[in-house]
């Protein structure tokens, strides 16, 4: 199921979104959920890094580095 919500943006904002939005044949609505989407992915994503840092930063697991040295 799908909820409407009505947002105020600025005139700028507005103007770009549709460009975009004819640029790429898209709805603006489209562009918006899409946008809003990996916007939720990265809080998401964001909030499990901050989860398992105490237990990574435990077992030595303290760079971008030392996870790929650990995934090879």
């Amino acid at each position: 199921m799908s909820q409407s919500i009505t947002i105020k943006i600025p005139e700028e904002w507005y103007e770009e979104l549709k460009s975009i939005s004819r640029k790429e044949g898209k709805p603006q609505s489209e562009l918006v959920r899409e946008s809003l989407k990996q916007y939720l992915s990265l809080q998401k994503f964001r909030d499990l890094r901050k989860k398992s840092l105490p237990f990574a930063e435990a077992e030595g697991i303290l760079t971008d580095e030392d996870v790929f040295r650990i995934m090879k």
